[in-house]
């Protein structure tokens, strides 16, 4: 184990990789801060370039977007009262205020030095709770407990579609669908080619990926864009970083969010934006200034940002140790290690622990780094928020569909990313949420070579008898039942509720 920390350490101090990670972290606050953009276009837009990094360079680059893009979407919060992220949407209660007051410089001092610190915290998590979760699946993951994992990978689709389980169940099935094109993973055959033999090795994944996020998204802004109105950014080109006998009545709220956004990240489906605003309503009735929320309280501003950049390490524990992706970003990520041969899940600590190492190594330094990377944005801010919408929405487009083509040098590959990208833009119009149909995607073939797997190693049992013979799958699949109906049965009790009043 320590012979793998050293080796990580060595790899990810290289200068090619810090600087790697330096421009990805600059490009996450960069994005964040667009209003209607975010992490998961952010992260789709750097895909194509990580393809031509090694390993540890391209991990570097996405967790660069990654651990700072949330952050991004806090400036456009506190300078025009528009989160550039929905995880930024409580930021600007108290942050915009502060800035109509002339005190811009020392909200984005609050907003980035909470964000640093849920972060750091975050990381803490990461590295203490995803190799013991690894280690506990490793020791009781036969192929009936794998596939126990992956049915609540894919039950998370339901907490994903909260207020929409139905479509989202139905997203869902369309992924694993669309992982099925092309050869069988278990006896290699062919299988719905529809007389495409461009369809032999199944739809790839930058296509899906690509479409589902990054083109859809554009083709959404074109749809509202005329209705949208820019408003001018508050001036600021400074951070006035708070004193630290300013925290010392702060520090309880600062740690108690921070637990909060770890907490929440963690179960699948709840999401920063549902942690930022239960951590800024914690803090709210529990702050000795709680009557000042909303009109410019620093206070507010921590509750906010440390307990939504807390998601990013909490959210990559179930990711990285079981595979399970718990949000859009984290689906996202999953689908992008995986680009590059590194598949999470139970067998990355054994096989890749290296890998494992570097992303805590690389979190840990991003956050670090979002201090002077929040100094250029920043600066820039002004320029960047008043770029023409039609030249960067154009931009993305291009990006997108050169990073389609270049991997796998096939043409096909690029009218497959602008089919799925109209598709997923339909399929947002009538409120379809369209990551459930990634997790199926990416989770699909898994699911079918470990359920294979599982009915050879039944042989001749019942299927109650081979359940039976393993209590952990029992709860795995319970969890899984429960994670997939426990929308609806919120929904059945607040209905019930309601007539009883």
């Amino acid at each position: 184990m320590l012979s793998d920390i050293v080796a990580s350490l060595s790899m990810s101090f290289t200068p090619e990789v810090v600087f790697v990670l330096f421009v990805g972290v600059v490009f996450g606050c960069i994005i964040g801060a667009m209003p209607g953009l975010g992490t998961c276009v952010a992260i789709v837009v750097c895909l194509p370039f990580t393809l031509q990094l090694e390993p540890i360079s391209a991990i570097a680059l996405l967790m660069g977007v990654y651990g700072s893009s949330i952050y991004g979407g806090s400036i456009s919060a506190v300078l025009i009262n528009t989160p550039g992220t929905p995880q930024s949407a409580a930021t600007g209660m108290d942050g915009y205020p502060m800035a109509r007051k002339g005190q811009a410089a020392q909200a984005l001092g609050w907003v980035t030095s909470a964000s640093i610190v849920g972060g750091l915290l975050s990381c803490l998590a990461l590295m203490l709770a995803a190799p013991q979760l690894a280690a506990l699946s490793l020791k009781y993951g036969g192929p009936l407990e794998i596939t126990g994992l992956i049915c609540m990978g894919l039950a998370c689709i339901s907490s994903l579609s909260e207020g929409n389980q139905v479509k989202g169940i139905l997203m869902g099935i369309g992924g694993l669908l669309l992982a099925t094109i092309g050869n069988d993973p278990v006896s290699g055959e062919m299988r719905f080619l529809f007389g495409s033999e461009n369809l032999a090795g199944g739809i790839a994944l930058m296509p899906v990926v690509v479409g589902i996020f990054p083109l859809a998204e554009v083709f959404v802004r074109i749809h509202e864009l005329r209705a949208e109105k820019i408003k001018t950014p508050v001036s600021c080109k400074k951070i006035i970083f708070p004193k630290l006998k300013e925290w010392k009545t702060r520090t309880a709220n600062l740690f108690r969010s921070s637990a909060i956004g770890i907490g929440l990240g963690i179960l699948p489906g709840v999401g920063a934006t549902a942690s930022t605003f239960v951590s800024y309503t914690t803090a709210k009735k529990l702050s000795p200034r709680g009557d000042n929320f909303g009109k410019g309280e620093p206070d507010g501003l921590i509750a906010a940002e440390a307990s939504n950049n807390a998601i990013t390490g909490g959210a990559l524990i179930p990711t990285l140790a079981l595979g399970i992706p718990g949000e859009p970003a984290t689906a996202l990520m999953l689908a992008s290690m995986t680009l590059h041969g590194i598949v999470p899940g139970v067998r990355l600590m054994v096989d890749n622990p290296k890998v494992v190492y570097s992303c805590f190594i690389l979190l840990i330094i991003a956050n670090l780094l979002i201090i002077p990377a929040s100094l250029i944005v920043i600066r820039a801010f002004g320029k960047i928020i008043n770029f023409p919408p039609p030249v960067l929405l154009g931009l993305i487009v291009v990006c997108s569909l050169v990073g389609v083509y270049i991997p796998s040098g096939v043409f096909f590959d690029v009218p497959v990313a602008l089919a799925i990208g109209l598709l997923a833009f339909a399929m947002r119009l009538y409120e379809f949420p369209i990551t459930p149909l990634l997790i199926g995607y990416v989770l699909g073939p898994q699911l079918e070579f470990n359920m294979s797997q599982a009915a050879i190693y039944k042989g001749d049992m019942s299927l109650p008898a081979y359940l039976g013979s393993s209590p952990l799958a029992i709860v795995l699949f319970t969890v899984a039942a429960l994670f997939l109906l426990m929308p609806i049965l919120k929904s059945t009790l607040l209905a019930a509720r309601k007539s009883s009043s």
